[in-house]
């Protein structure tokens, strides 16, 4: 058995930006041995705050790629390692002679890994990979105009897309290497950062596609009107402040959660009064008003403390405080579930981090080695490049699959059981359904309430049931926990994302069942913990999403937090707070992605020698590793970059400008980049010789001024004409579309489908739908975009294969224990 998930494989790291560090980072943090290499001088991850917990556990390399003897050195590296990271533009590797091809031509069990900003297919693929530059040109900047006061779009400080894009490339890299030790052949595994946008969104595609084609039959309101909540979803989210001046959201998604906040609240008479029954959804403006009014004031006659002691009273009402930079690291449930550890670096002293993204039971992960010091392993790695013996040496390679066999999927075989709701950990399974593994839900008779959260049947699940066979069964009965057992004894792996204590009452936690399954992976992936102080809380994503500073990440510069905030006050700024904490971006889509590489390290450690185990990943904890860029405390910590008060961007070099007939984002941030935009621009003669912007220092010791230069100059022509001038130079300027995200993608002319990012379905009810396709594609293997299916389609085939007649089947759906 390996002492650690990852024990003996050799990674070597190109990249230097996030995307990623993240994924080696995790790579090392299980035992993987990484080489990063860096430019000579040092990687520009060096300069981040974050470098601490990004750089863990690593060695590193100086090598200069454009000069043939580093080149030797790199690809020599390359031949005798199992994963390769890149994060270059789409040719760049190939040009420098360290594309796939080449690599896998002296070490053919090589998994080889991509990250783009827009992937390898289509218009956009040579577009420089910036966040924002991705982020503007889908659509998602407009999407956030609620963020701030003035008009246009919003830039959020938040790593929306690089974060969900580390772990779909490492779902890649995990299921490649899974695959690998069947077949013995390696391949190349890619992602990009706008696919890893869309792991955001829990149903707003499948509403455009129903509204699309039922026009006037079915309408999804927006969040608000006018600043104006425009329906009970809002006031279930309320955003309230305190009577001592502190920010709350609440989230009383289900009926019952919310007439439990309205009694707390002195107003569950409403419910019988005629004037408010409807409560929460009202037709007239004036009366959602008054009722948010009312709402505000309940909030406002107690201070924090005082709602802390109405909390624990009500187990059902819960609000999280909006938190801030690194007070996440202090929640008492982060401290609870060891997702908090304290590193000791040369350089820094003791660095203050989060700890693994998973706890795993069997193979913990050993945290035990700082960020490499710049030169620290130099003469060492270049010395094992020297003597490293022939390509692939650690992993026979057996003939490759025959021309015209069958292309399989890397998780053909595997077996998912799901227990869960709602999008947070049941999407992580998604994402392996569409690596080829079956993936059974098990959901309550009348259907997991995500289905039906909008006003059209089935369209809010149809995202997160894509590829999964539903049996519907009730496992609170002792006939239907026989069933699960049945199912779980021939599983792979189980995921479960209960409240604390609510699997052990139903005889399906990790001990149970691993008593059962000895071999199983079994991964707790709920809101807060299995336990703990917070562990029977209801998380839902803003609560999570407040609690780890994402809202105030991207929007604290501009949030007032006193006490004597006037109501006319409070309102607008509670719906800024709304779009920092869901506009785009949400704790759901942080969680679930962060759950299928958990998925995926269960399944490959336990293929390595570990045996099934129990893990935990947690929403809180996985806001955190999205967060990492602030995450960390330790002395003379560096500033971390955060968008300016008008929220337009980092600098002046990145960030949005208001162009003649619209608006533009701009990311040319290194000197090369500079240089190609003065050169092109109308007054860039003038720029390049002003001395206060001769050097990137110099340009952002003058950031202010430069950046009211540039937005002079960018009113003077369309965005169109912009987006079209600056990509011919090369840099990357693009228009910051006013479209819905979803639309960037789905619709016709959007530029999801030119890339390839879109494929069609099937569904029951709706026929042919489009969606999205795989987020990972594969060079060798096949993934798979399978179809959603309605409560209980297929709990008699699969009640079949364990062996129950037809009349045993009938006599339980009589009997309201199964739905078939």
């Amino acid at each position: 058995m390996n002492a650690s998930a990852l024990g003996g494989l050799r990674v070597l790291d190109l990249s230097n930006v996030r995307t990623g560090a993240q994924v080696s980072q995790l790579l090392a943090d299980f035992g993987a041995e990484v080489v990063h290499v860096e430019p000579p001088g040092g990687s520009p991850l060096r300069a981040e705050a974050a470098w601490p917990c990004w750089g863990r556990g690593k060695q590193s390399v100086q090598l200069d790629l454009h000069d043939p003897a580093d080149l030797t050195v790199a690809r020599r590296l390359a031949a005798s390692s199992d994963v390769l990271v890149e994060t270059f533009r789409p040719g760049v590797a190939e040009r420098l002679g360290l594309g796939y091809e080449d690599l896998a031509a002296d070490n053919p069990g090589l998994v080889y890994a991509s990250i783009s900003g827009f992937g390898r297919q289509g218009p956009l693929r040579d577009l420089q990979g910036y966040e924002g530059v991705v982020l503007a040109k889908f659509g998602a900047l407009w999407a956030l105009r609620e963020m701030t006061t003035r008009p246009g779009p919003s830039f959020p400080s938040a790593a929306y897309c690089s974060y969900p894009a580390s772990q779909l490339a490492l779902q890649g890299i995990l299921a490649a290497l899974y695959e690998r030790a069947s077949r013995g052949q390696g391949q190349h595994v890619d992602t990009s950062l706008a696919q890893g946008l869309t792991v955001h969104d829990t149903f707003q595609w499948f509403a455009r596609v129903v509204a699309s084609r039922f026009p006037g039959a079915f309408t999804q309101a927006p969040p608000s009107v006018d600043g104006i909540p425009s329906g009970g979803l809002s006031f279930r989210l309320l955003i309230a402040l305190t009577a001592d001046g502190r920010w709350l959201q609440f989230s009383q998604t289900s009926p019952r959660l919310f007439e439990a906040m309205m009694r707390v609240f002195g107003l569950d008479w409403m419910f019988d009064d005629p004037e408010w029954r409807t409560a929460p959804d009202f037709e007239d403006v004036d009366r959602r008003v008054a009722f948010w009014e009312r709402m505000l004031a309940a909030v406002r006659s107690k201070t924090l403390a005082e709602w802390r002691e109405e909390f624990d009273r009500h187990p059902d009402v819960w609000a999280e405080v909006f938190l801030r930079d690194t007070e996440l690291l202090d929640h008492p449930q982060m401290a609870w579930n060891q997702m908090v550890t304290v590193l000791d670096d040369p350089e820094r002293g003791p660095v203050r981090q989060p700890g693994p993204l998973v706890r795993m039971e069997g193979t913990p992960a050993a945290l035990d080695r700082p960020a490499p010091r710049l030169g620290q392993h130099d003469d060492a790695i270049r010395a094992r490049a020297a003597s490293d013996g022939p390509a692939g040496a650690g992993h026979p390679v057996t003939a490759a699959p025959a021309e015209g066999s069958r292309r399989r999927p890397p998780l053909e075989g595997v077996t998912v059981i799901e227990l869960g709701t709602y999008y947070a950990a049941p999407y992580g399974a998604t994402l392996l359904a569409e690596l080829g593994a079956r993936v059974i839900k098990l959901e309550q008779p009348d259907g997991d309430p995500h289905r039906n959260m909008l006003g059209f049947p089935e369209v809010a699940g149809l995202k997160v049931l894509q590829g999964k066979e539903c049996v519907a069964v009730d496992v609170h009965t002792e006939r239907g926990r026989a069933i699960a057992h049945d199912l779980i004894r021939r599983a792979d792996v189980v995921l479960q994302s209960f409240r604390a204590g609510v699997a052990e009452r139903l005889g399906l936690d990790a001990p149970t069942l691993l008593g059962l399954n000895p071999d199983l992976v079994y991964l707790s992936s709920p809101g807060y913990g299995t336990g703990g102080p917070c562990g029977h809380r209801p998380a839902f994503a803003p609560t999570i999403g407040a609690a780890a500073g994402l809202a105030w990440r991207n929007a604290g510069s501009t949030i007032p937090e006193q006490a004597d905030l006037d109501v006319e006050v409070v309102k607008p700024t509670a719906m800024r707070l709304a779009a920092a904490v869901m506009g785009v971006g949400n704790a759901d889509g942080f969680s679930a992605v962060s759950a299928g590489t958990a998925l995926l390290l269960g399944l490959v450690a336990r293929q390595r020698g570990a045996g099934g185990q129990a893990m935990l990943t947690t929403m809180l904890s996985s806001v955190a590793h999205a967060l990492s860029e602030v995450m960390v405390e330790y002395d003379d910590k560096p500033d971390v970059a955060t968008a300016d008060p008008g929220l337009h961007g980092f600098h002046a070099l990145y960030r949005l400008y208001e162009a003649a007939d619209g608006w533009v984002f701009l990311a040319a941030p290194s000197q090369r980049e500079w240089e190609r935009l003065t050169g092109v621009l109308p007054s860039g003669g003038a720029l390049a010789e002003d001395e206060r912007f001769a050097t990137v220092a110099s340009r952002r010791t003058h950031d202010d001024a430069l950046a009211a230069a540039l937005a002079a100059v960018f009113r003077e022509r369309p965005a169109e004409t912009w987006e079209r001038d600056l990509r011919a130079a090369d840099v990357a300027c693009v228009v910051a579309v006013d479209a819905p995200v979803e639309a960037q993608f789905l619709d016709e002319a959007g530029p999801g489908r030119a890339c390839g990012f879109v494929t069609s379905g099937h569904h029951p009810v709706l026929d042919d739908v489009p969606r999205l396709a795989p987020l990972v594609r594969c060079s060798r293997s096949s993934t798979v975009a399978g179809d959603a299916g309605l409560v209980g389609q297929h709990t008699r085939a699969v009640l079949a294969e364990l062996g129950y007649p037809d009349e045993e089947v009938d006599a339980l759906a009589r009997d309201g224990v199964v739905v078939a």
